[in-house]
C-alpha cells in the first residue's frame, strides 16, 4: 500500500493530501530514510512523522485498505 494512503487509513494523518504534502516536505521517514508518498509500506516497517516540534514513530503491524475507527490501533504500535 502507498505510504500516503496508509497514513490516511491508519488515521495518523487525517487527509491524504496532507499526507502527500508532508512526504513532499521530507517530514516522513520510512525505515530512517526520507520517503515519497508512493513508497510501498509493508508489515514491519517503521514510520516516523515530524509534526512541528514533536515526532511520532510507529511500527506497521498490518496493512488493510479499509479499517473501522475502533480497529485502527491494530494497524500500528507506537515506539
Amino acid at each position: 500500500m502507498r505510504l500516503d494512503k496508509f497514513l490516511k487509513v491508519s488515521r495518523l494523518i487525517k487527509r491524504r493530501t496532507v499526507a502527500n504534502e508532508a512526504c513532499d516536505a521530507g517530514r516522513v521517514l520510512v525505515n530512517d530514510k526520507a520517503a515519497k508518498a508512493s513508497v510501498q509500506v509493508k508489515v514491519g516497517d517503521t514510520i516516523e512523522i515530524q509534526f512541528g516540534s514533536r515526532n511520532v514513530k510507529v511500527e506497521v503491524l498490518d496493512v488493510k485498505e479499509t479499517v473501522k475507527k475502533e480497529d485502527v490501533e491494530k494497524l500500528y504500535r507506537y515506539l
